[in-house]
């Protein structure tokens, strides 16, 4: 098995787990989430693609895709979540809302590199190392959970909210 293949069993045990605890999952967002789906499908020009979680939030009337990566940042993920909110602003998103948000949440990242090549991407998306930084957009910084908060979740423990 490729080390691909190896990451992508590694992303998907961390999306079962946020499934199999979804409600304190949306509650670490904030109580305006809602859940949506895991590896939605989306399909156009007979392509499908599965973005791993998809939620709307109310208080900014948008949805909000989260794609889960175990490893470090690769300006390749940009690319894939691209397509994704293209995808979903085109096909999903009714059209009195916001545009799709987008979301990479992975293990680690060099903060001067993404926002290097962040630069020529337009839609809303953030990187996250599964917490949220006062660096961050403050949009992005009430939708994110904590590292504690996230990692309460994922070894079923309860949370405090």
């Amino acid at each position: 098995m490729g080390e691909r293949d190896l990451a992508d069993i590694d992303e998907r045990v961390v999306e079962q787990q946020i499934i199999h605890n979804v409600k304190n999952f949306i509650m670490t967002f904030g109580k305006d989430f809602t859940f949506v789906g895991n590896q939605y499908h989306l399909e156009v020009f007979e392509v499908e693609q599965y973005p791993d979680l998809l939620f709307f939030n109310r208080e900014l009337n948008c949805l909000v895709c989260v794609e889960l990566k175990k490893g470090g940042f690769k300006p390749s993920y940009l690319g894939q979540l691209t397509a994704y909110l293209r995808i979903l602003d085109d096909t999903v998103k009714k059209p009195h809302e916001n545009p799709t948000i987008g979301i990479i949440l992975c293990k680690d990242f060099n903060k001067d590199f993404v926002e290097y090549v962040i630069q020529d991407y337009h839609k809303p998306m953030g990187v996250a190392r599964y917490t949220t930084t006062a660096e961050m957009p403050e949009q992005f910084q009430r939708v994110l959970p904590n590292i504690e908060e996230l990692r309460k979740v994922l070894s079923n423990q309860p949370t405090d909210k």
